[in-house]
């Protein structure tokens, strides 16, 4: 992706954010000059991977195959069973008129999604067999604390304010309705690890390769290795 790109959503997120009343922390919006200047006071921010995150996963076309996030709040696998250990996460993601996050499930994380507001959230649902493939079995999920079957592949649809329980490996792919606008989406979970947790139906890539045609207005996450002194370069 193009860093001008890149810009342009962060450009429109803060918009959408912003007409839904939904504040951020004041970290996201400190320039790369800014982080710069910061001090191992901030490390938890770099080093859990807070702040903004946006893909194409690979593909080359954001307003088909993309998504935007920002995460508020996230703990680390390695010591989330500590006494005292964040072991919780949230985020909120703007999904784009017809815009396709590919199928995927987590090996650990159980999440919450929950439509925030705008378009209806459609999330197709599988269970995963196995060999880590695509089940032709009848998935079981919560919604809202109510207990739904659906069959494999179904699209199911959440209106503003309807949220889906989505353990671990339970395949989803979701989109916002076509022809309605974006969706806003909250996120709560157990820890969330990007790299290493993701478990997508066909190989594609989670963090997008950039490419630097202007400055950043703000740091995606991985750009804080590059920008902060302290942050530590993940994944793979």
């Amino acid at each position: 992706m193009k860093r001008s790109e890149i810009n342009a959503i962060l450009k429109d997120a803060m918009e959408v954010l912003d007409s839904h009343q939904f504040l951020l922390p004041p970290f996201a919006y400190w320039t790369p000059q800014e982080w710069q200047e910061k001090g191992p006071e901030a490390r938890e921010i770099a080093d859990h991977e807070l702040g903004w995150d946006i893909t194409d996963f690979g593909e080359g076309n954001f307003d088909a195959f993309g998504l935007f996030l920002f995460t508020l709040r996230n703990g680390a696998l390695e010591t989330a069973d500590e006494p005292g250990a964040r072991n919780y996460a949230e985020k909120i993601m703007i999904i784009r008129d017809g815009q396709m996050t590919p199928m995927h499930f987590h090996f650990n994380k159980t999440e919450d999604i929950i439509n925030r507001g705008g378009a209806n959230l459609i999330i197709k649902v599988y269970n995963a067999d196995d060999n880590d493939r695509l089940a032709d079995t009848e998935v079981t999920i919560q919604m809202d604390g109510v207990t739904r079957k659906f069959p494999a592949g179904t699209d199911v649809v959440l209106g503003p304010g309807e949220s889906m329980t989505i353990p671990s490996r339970l395949y989803h792919a979701f989109w916002a309705e076509p022809g309605h606008g974006k969706a806003m989406a909250g996120e709560v979970s157990r820890v969330n690890d990007d790299h290493y947790d993701n478990r997508f139906e066909k190989p594609i890539g989670r963090f997008p390769k950039v490419e630097e045609d202007e400055e950043p207005i703000h740091l995606l996450v991985g750009d804080y290795p590059k920008y902060y002194s302290y942050a530590k370069k993940k994944g793979k």
